[in-house]
């Protein structure tokens, strides 16, 4: 397995001219955008989410917040009922406070798998983590875990290709890369531990896009200074000949 594929902004626009990152997806632990968003458009999302904190749903007693809602919490935290009847609500707040930059994400995702992506019927679409400095995350780094929660039974045995997309909008001030091992999901007696498997951190830059296999052991680094930690989140998966996403 090669390390992290990192790749210029104009590399997404000219898709079709070479290997998709789907298919090095395959053969690398990371695909790598840098800048695909202005640092402009990035201060501007930013904004967005923060003008929208009386919409942000607090998560796991206040460590991380989303705007928007994220199934795995959710699911991790037995609300599941709460997620479901709040689909359309979630998706208006997201769209309210940072118009467009879910589709953008869509649309950045879809030109990545060559296949049309579609919002997940019934679930929430693509949303905004936010992570605060000085917050337990900062401090101490994320859980170690793979992206299969939202994958049904059946996708997971008969390993669906999925994809989890991440679009930096802030990183935090130091740190707060996203540390992937070479080391996937198999099957529910997988230990989340890393072991001796070889790793490598992302170090996003505002604007940056990251795509990684959703079975792929991954964690958010620890970080410190005063920015918070601002992300959006597309998970898909190929459903047929089209892709599903959610958040």
């Amino acid at each position: 397995m090669k390390g992290v594929l990192r790749l210029p902004p104009t590399a997404l626009a000219t898709l079709g001219a070479g290997p998709l990152p789907l298919a090095l997806l395959r053969e690398h632990l990371g695909v790598h955008f840098e800048g695909v968003l202005t640092r402009r458009e990035c201060a501007a999302y930013a904004r967005g989410v923060y003008a929208g904190r009386s919409a942000w749903i607090p998560n796991f007693d206040g460590v991380q917040f989303t705007l928007g809602r994220a199934w795995y919490v959710h699911l991790e935290t037995d609300r599941e009922d709460e997620y479901f009847e709040n689909v359309a609500a979630s998706d208006a707040a997201v769209e309210r406070f940072v118009p467009g930059l879910a589709d953008r994400l869509l649309a950045m995702v879809r030109l990545c798998v060559g296949a049309e992506v579609e919002r997940r019927p019934g679930y929430c679409g693509p949303g905004v983590h936010v992570f605060p400095a000085d917050e337990y995350v900062a401090q101490h780094g994320g859980d170690v875990h793979w992206d299969v929660e939202g994958l049904t039974d059946e996708q997971v045995a008969a390993h669906a290709e999925a994809v989890t997309a991440v679009l930096m909008l802030q990183p935090a001030a130091q740190g707060g890369g996203l540390r992937v091992w070479d080391k996937l999901y198999e099957d529910e007696e997988t230990e989340e531990e890393p072991g001796s498997s070889a790793s490598e951190v992302i170090v996003y830059g505002a604007g940056d896009l990251v795509l990684i296999d959703s079975y792929r052991l991954h964690q958010i680094c620890a970080s410190s200074g005063p920015l918070d930690r601002i992300s959006a989140t597309a998970h898909t998966v190929r459903a047929g000949d089209r892709w599903h996403a959610w958040f």
